[in-house]
C-alpha cells in the first residue's frame, strides 16, 4: 500500500496545500482504479495533462529570461529539461514513488520502463495539483526549486544532444568517420519486439544496444559508445 502521510511529501515539494485531495489525486495511477473501482478519487491523467503545460510555460518563460540564445538552441535545452527520463528523475529526488497508487501487477514492476513514465507522469500531475491548488506562482517556485536547478548538469553534459548525435558530432570531428548502425537480432511477436542493434566505426563493432524499439537500441549503444571511446 502506499504511504498516506503526505506531511514528509509536502516538506520536500516545499509547498503545503489547501486542497490534499489534490496531491494525493496526483498519486493515483489508473491501473489502481481498476482494481479499485470505488476508491473516492479519480486518477492523475488530467492533472498530467495541466501539469505538462504549467512546466512548458515555466521552463520557457524561465529560459527566456536568463539567456539570449537562438530559438533553437532555447528549444533543446528545455526538451533537455523537461524529457521523461529528466523528470522520473527529480520525481525521484522527491521520492514520490512511495505514494503511488497501484495496481498490483504495477507495483510489483518497479524496475520496468513503464515505471519512468508514470514517475515522469506523476511529476507532472503535481505540478498540475500544485497550480490548482496555489496559482502560478507557487508553481513557479516549486519548479524553480526542483527542477531547474537541474540545467548546470544539461550544460555540463551536453544532454541537449541525444546520445546519437553526440557520438555522430565526436567521430566526425575526431575520427572523419560517420557511425553506422545495424541490427544484430531481434526476438518477441510483433506487438513486442525486442532489437539488439550494434553500433560500427567502419567495421568496428563499437558497443550495442538493445531496447523495444529499433531507435531506443540505437540510443542505447550510442551511450554506451560515448562511454567506450576516451575521445567521446
Amino acid at each position: 500500500m502506499p504511504l498516506t502521510d503526505f506531511g514528509p511529501l509536502q516538506q520536500r515539494l516545499g509547498v503545503t496545500f489547501h486542497t490534499l485531495d489534490l496531491l494525493k489525486q496526483a498519486m493515483v495511477h489508473r491501473s489502481y482504479l481498476n482494481e479499485n473501482p470505488g476508491f473516492p478519487l479519480g486518477q492523475n491523467e488530467r492533472l498530467e495533462f495541466l501539469g505538462d503545460a504549467v512546466i512548458e510555460l515555466v521552463v520557457t518563460e524561465n529560459l527566456y529570461q536568463r539567456y539570449p540564445n537562438s530559438e533553437g538552441e532555447l528549444t533543446n535545452w528545455r526538451a533537455a529539461l523537461v524529457n521523461a527520463k529528466m523528470l522520473a528523475k527529480v520525481a525521484r529526488d522527491l521520492e514520490l514513488e512511495p505514494y503511488l497508487y497501484l495496481s498490483r501487477g504495477e507495483a510489483a514492476d518497479a524496475q520496468g520502463k513503464a515505471r519512468q513514465y508514470i514517475l515522469a507522469n506523476a511529476f507532472e500531475a503535481v505540478v498540475g495539483a500544485i497550480y490548482l491548488d496555489g496559482g502560478y506562482d507557487a508553481t513557479k517556485g516549486f519548479l524553480e526549486r526542483c527542477l531547474l536547478p537541474e540545467l548546470p548538469r544539461i550544460f555540463e553534459e551536453q544532454l541537449y544532444h541525444d546520445p546519437k548525435s553526440r557520438f555522430q558530432e565526436s567521430a566526425q570531428e575526431q575520427l572523419g568517420i560517420t557511425p553506422t548502425y545495424q541490427v544484430l537480432s531481434e526476438r518477441g511477436p510483433d506487438h513486442a519486439k525486442h532489437f539488439t542493434v550494434g553500433l560500427y566505426l567502419g567495421e568496428e563493432l563499437v558497443a550495442e544496444g538493445e531496447g523495444s524499439s529499433k531507435r531506443e537500441a540505437q540510443e542505447r549503444a550510442a551511450e554506451r559508445g560515448l562511454k567506450t571511446k576516451s575521445w567521446s
